[in-house]
């Protein structure tokens, strides 16, 4: 999974070795990127961070260094074809896309939180939330 959502961004525009590069180095880094995040202690059940944050900023950056024109006319060479200012161009998407979603999110948390709230009960919480928003026992 992490390969795929890493070379994504390339999709089009990198060959098959380099996707698989790519996807093999993701599965790496973003396997480590799971394990840290146990070590920093922060709520993420689904590995979003891990998998799709640190896999699509690398697949970001990787598209800017495995790009080829050969895979892609319309598109351009990376840094290992020759056009390292692509490499730079893709950072700068790195930063783009992070200032967006933060701030997209931000809203989308003030929204929700001004409507409904953005967390249960603590008494809904200890009694778990099959139980106590869906009314029903997930185990015995």
């Amino acid at each position: 999974m992490a390969g795929l959502a890493t070379v994504t961004p390339g999709a089009g525009y990198v060959g098959p070795m380099s996707a698989i590069a790519i996807g093999a180095f993701a599965g790496v880094l973003c396997y480590f990127a799971v394990v840290w995040k146990g070590r920093m202690g922060y709520d993420d059940s689904l590995d979003v961070v891990g998998i799709h944050g640190v896999g699509g900023v690398f697949g970001i950056l990787a598209t800017g260094v495995f790009a080829s024109k050969a895979v892609n006319a319309a598109g351009a060479d990376g840094l290992l074809y020759g056009n390292a200012a692509q490499l730079g161009i893709q950072a700068v998407m790195v930063v783009a896309v992070a200032a967006f979603s933060v701030v997209g999110t931000w809203l989308i948390l003030k929204v929700v939180d001004a409507s409904v709230g953005l967390r249960v009960s603590p008494e809904d919480e200890s009694t778990g939330l099959d139980l106590s928003q869906h009314d029903e026992r997930a185990y015995s």
